[in-house]
């Protein structure tokens, strides 16, 4: 009888917010760093017990995997090492500590699981493993909802199709309620810098409107520049003789708004989480919205049906949809092939990307900003060809309609406005479609 001989220690940790896919990330490394010998530790709590630099409490914190720990997770929403926000650069030595706790422990393979501010701390543990003289090689697997990580342009991150097939399902009841009771939903979407989900889910539902920071050139806004794009779609909507709607809100927009008009919207305050970013779940953005378009009826005499709703948490630890499970496995295999594969092509510390269906990994360095010192992000490209062809559904003003005088004045009337004043005070609202095809 052979006796297999265990190769190494191979860790998992898991940061930032939940993503669905998570379980499934950390089933693949685990059953294929188990199938080459190697010992797999998970890590409780991102890097919140390794940067205390308590190796009792590290130990405590951190679990042996089995194939019965992981057997039918990748089914599974949330996370079964948990997840959080730590930032080891923001505790005492916390980086430091981070290295030298994964080097007690015997790791010299890691795999971290998340967004940008994870792989941020990522990179951070591996310079410092560098400076050390630790040998410890990092693999990060790139998770957020959010699809802002700097990976090529057609490639998602995993969560992300998940929490689109949700949200537009969710979607597609609030557009049954909205019709049904003839009132305006606003939804807000999460998408902390970019509008890559809420463009998803509204793209895919069929939304009113969608609104996101990027068409703003990520400029600072008031929350006046947002409701004038969905009061002139609820305005037009009326005159076609629509009463009712569904305008989809990226929460990024919130990181557009100065502090005094967070100040101003009911209930919110502004807080900051340990990678130095707004917290976005302390800014009512929802409520800010629906209280100045209901202001702006009121003074016109008319009344309105608004509804605020939030996406964000019912989307994040969803059950991931078959899409999602196919690509964890793929992402979590990649990962432990690059980790233990000996080819020079496998060296350094990496982000895990497969383009064209080939392992194409991306070296930390690359993906790190050379002012900030964090993760690049990845922002909604307005200038493609997909981006145009959501926006050439929604509702907006358009250059067609800047023709048509009638219904201009039509517009204008809802609004008690002559059409002189109509178009220079909404003017910036309209979207121009290209020029490339017959109106």
């Amino acid at each position: 009888m052979s006796i297999s001989i265990q190769k190494g220690k191979l860790g998992i940790l898991v940061g930032g917010g939940p993503a669905p896919g998570i379980n499934g990330v950390i089933r693949a490394v685990a059953l294929e760093a188990m199938k080459r010998n190697w010992e797999v530790v998970g890590f409780y709590d991102g890097y919140q017990w390794l940067s205390q630099g308590n190796i009792e409490m590290v130990c405590e914190k951190s679990a042996k995997l089995t194939v019965e720990d992981i057997y039918k997770i990748h089914f599974q929403g949330g996370s079964i090492l948990r997840t959080s926000r730590t930032n080891p650069r923001k505790i005492e030595n916390g980086v430091e500590n981070c290295v030298s706790m994964l080097k007690e422990v015997g790791i010299t393979k890691m795999v971290t699981i998340g967004g940008d501010d994870t792989v941020y701390g990522a990179y951070l543990l591996s310079e410092e493993a560098k400076k050390q003289g630790v040998n410890i090689q990092f693999a990060h697997v790139p998770k957020t909802i959010d699809n802002d990580l700097p990976l090529p342009e057609n490639i998602n991150t995993f969560g992300f199709a998940t929490a689109c097939h949700v949200g537009a399902t969710l979607m597609k009841n609030l557009m049954h309620d909205a019709k049904t009771t003839n009132r305006w939903m606003l939804a807000v979407a999460m998408g902390r810098h970019t509008g890559h989900l809420a463009l998803g889910i509204g793209k895919a539902a069929g939304a009113t409107l969608t609104i996101v920071p990027e068409q703003f050139n990520n400029k600072t806004i008031s929350i006046d520049d947002v409701c004038d794009l969905i009061q002139i779609a609820m305005v037009k909507c009326n005159v076609l003789g629509q009463n009712h709607g569904v305008a989809v809100i990226a929460e990024g927009i919130s990181e557009l708004l100065p502090d005094e008009e967070i100040q101003k919207i009911p209930g919110s305050k502004i807080t900051r989480d340990s990678y130095g970013n707004r917290r976005l779940a302390d800014v009512n953005l929802a409520l800010g919205i629906r209280t100045n378009l209901e202001k702006r009826f009121q003074e016109l005499g008319k009344s309105t049906r608004l509804v605020s709703v939030e996406l964000g948490y019912l989307l994040r630890c969803a059950d991931p949809i078959p899409q999602d499970q196919i690509y964890t496995k793929d992402l979590g295999y990649s990962a432990v092939y690059f980790l233990l594969n000996k080819g020079e092509n496998h060296q350094g510390n990496v982000v895990i990307c497969l383009d064209n269906g080939e392992l194409n990994p991306i070296p930390f360095e690359s993906i790190i900003h050379s002012e900030t010192g964090k993760s690049k992000v990845r922002y909604l490209n307005t200038s493609s060809y997909v981006y145009r062809i959501a926006q050439e559904y929604m509702m907006h003003l358009n250059d067609r309609d800047l023709t048509n005088t009638k219904f201009l004045a039509q517009m204008a009337a809802e609004l008690n406005m002559n059409l002189d004043d109509f178009t220079e005070r909404f003017k910036h609202t309209v979207f121009h479609s290209p020029k490339d095809i017959s109106n």
